[in-house]
């Protein structure tokens, strides 16, 4: 869940992003940026320290992303940091992609399998997922041998659950209230 403070410094961007006609530019600074700081805990401890000067966060987001990043990203981070919500980046970039996901109609669907499922299986489910939700949808796959086949699919908060272990465990719920 975004903080509301990072989800208004996420808005903010997205806004000036798309009156400057630069929202492709803007998103791929904003994942390299999430990326980077999602995968550096050393980063994360560093943006959040209150022992660590501004002008040296600062400068060390300019050495980390000023030469692969447009200027108006460049400009917003010396905005954040200006204004102390640099413990903030990392909720700010996952509150920039979901606000950018929204504007554009995308939605994320994670599909739970027991064993990869093949490319065209993955297009049929795709192209299936979007007639349903009449989004264009982005399929994050994962497997777990433990389901023992079928699949799970889980849209925001539902989840459709076809897969053996779901019904094995249905099963067994059935069995034991009809034995006691």
């Amino acid at each position: 869940m975004v903080l509301k403070t990072a989800r208004r410094y996420a808005n903010a961007l997205l806004q000036i992003s798309i009156e400057q006609e630069k929202l492709d530019v803007i998103l791929k600074d904003v994942e390299l940026i999430h990326n980077t700081v999602d995968q550096s805990r050393e980063l994360k401890l560093f943006m959040k320290s209150p022992i660590i000067k501004s002008d040296e966060k600062r400068a060390a987001l300019h050495k980390l992303f000023g030469s692969q990043s447009d200027s108006l990203t460049m400009q917003f981070l010396d905005l954040v940091v200006k204004k102390g919500r640099e413990k903030l980046l990392d909720q700010i970039m996952i509150g920039f992609i979901d606000r950018y996901k929204q504007n554009a109609n995308i939605i994320d669907i994670n599909v739970y399998t027991a064993d990869s499922l093949s490319d065209n299986t993955q297009q049929k489910l795709n192209q299936s997922l979007e007639d349903m939700t009449g989004k264009h949808v982005e399929l994050h796959f994962h497997v777990e041998k433990e389901l023992k086949g079928g699949i799970a699919v889980r849209i925001d908060d539902t989840i459709i659950d076809g897969t053996i272990k779901h019904k094995i465990d249905r099963l067994r719920t059935l069995f034991l209230k009809t034995a006691v």
